[in-house]
């Protein structure tokens, strides 16, 4: 038999390598999805699930790609445990475990059994079938490392197969039948084989019957929810025409590659839109921040010095690549500024690994 998954997650792994016992560095399960098939395709068992969060919540970035919120999470979200005590039963049944890019989904189940205190090895040590590999030199597509051809993605793989790509793209459910789907179907042209599979041209896969997707609202909840929702008087903009505004996040020419104004330019603009204030964060430096403050001076306008600098988790740690995220930092007087220079020269001195970086 085979069990065919996917998840939908709270974002990716900091170290793709990083063993499953390393908790912070697994997202954490929003959504499992499978369905357990026999080798001629019958289905035989499947499930479909939102996980009830504890300890966590869903960031924007993820619910913009899988369209489930914190707040639907704990609404209509099943507890960790029991998802995971039913999708493993089903697992027992199998002899192989089979999805797209499979390997990330088998390292996040494994990392919440480990962190429900429950053993991992009976999923991770189970044989597995990977369409994106299998389907690698099918699909045939240029442009992948060293001259070979790129992994396909799910929806390209589906367009091959079958000259139609997939609705609802990253909906565990959704992407488990277009798996499944592909699975099937490429065992049956041969491109797929397995000893169990004696006569594929026998198999034929059983679709099963999905759940409304992620991204859409039944017409009676959203029509009753949008009868609950109260009208919110937005003010007009002509009420802040008179406020002052500054902008606090410019790049200067300091910023290589990424900006290219002088900074006299950029303090002329200031001072003709009518900004009482200027701030100036250049990518990993502070060379403008003398010409800037005299710049400043000179036509009036308060400077406000600072940087953008990529925070990562560990500066020291160069055995993995992790620019970590870029984040401005202002200085609020003095001696806010001698620490900013500090950090920004200790980014360059110690932290720097592709590209400067300071750690918490």
């Amino acid at each position: 038999m085979i069990l065919i998954y996917d998840t939908e997650t709270t974002g990716l792994p900091r170290d793709w390598n990083a063993p499953i016992s390393d908790a912070d560095n697994w997202p954490r399960l929003v959504q499992l999805a499978w369905q357990l098939h026999d080798k001629q395709g019958r289905l035989l068992s499947r499930g479909n699930f939102i996980v009830a969060p504890e300890g966590f919540t869903i960031p924007f970035n993820s619910t913009k790609i899988h369209g489930i919120t914190t707040d639907r999470a704990l609404a209509d979200g099943v507890p960790l445990e029991k998802v995971l005590a039913d999708f493993m039963s089903d697992a027992a049944r199998a002899k192989y475990v089979m999805g797209h890019n499979v390997g990330f989904d088998v390292n996040v189940v494994g990392a919440e059994l480990l962190r429900l205190g429950q053993p991992a090895e009976p999923l991770t040590g189970m044989s597995i079938i990977d369409s994106k590999e299998e389907g690698t030199d099918f699909c045939a597509i240029p442009g992948g490392r060293g001259g070979k051809f790129k992994w396909p993605t799910l929806t390209e793989l589906h367009q091959k197969l079958f000259d139609e790509g997939f609705g609802d793209a990253h909906d565990a459910a959704y992407d488990v039948a277009a798996t499944a789907r592909c699975f099937f179907e490429m065992v049956r042209l041969g491109v797929i084989e397995r000893p169990d599979i004696t006569d594929p041209k026998a198999v034929q896969y059983e679709a099963p019957q999905l759940e409304v997707a992620n991204f859409e609202t039944p017409k009676e909840k959203q029509g009753a929810s949008d009868m609950s929702k109260p009208e919110v008087e937005v003010p007009s903009s002509d009420a802040l025409a008179e406020v002052p505004f500054s902008h606090l996040h410019v790049h200067s020419q300091f910023s290589v590659l990424q900006a290219v104004s002088p900074v006299n330019e950029l303090v002329a603009a200031a001072k003709e839109m009518g900004m009482p204030a200027l701030a100036v964060t250049d990518h990993g430096n502070m060379m403008a921040a003398f010409q800037f403050v005299r710049a400043c001076s000179k036509e009036g306008i308060k400077p406000i010095v600072g940087a953008e600098l990529n925070v990562c988790r560990d500066m020291h740690d160069k055995s993995v690549k992790d620019n970590g995220y870029p984040t401005v930092f202002l200085a609020k007087n003095k001696k806010g500024y001698h620490n900013l220079a500090k950090m920004s020269s200790i980014a360059h001195t110690d932290g720097f690994y592709y590209v400067p970086r300071i750690d918490k």
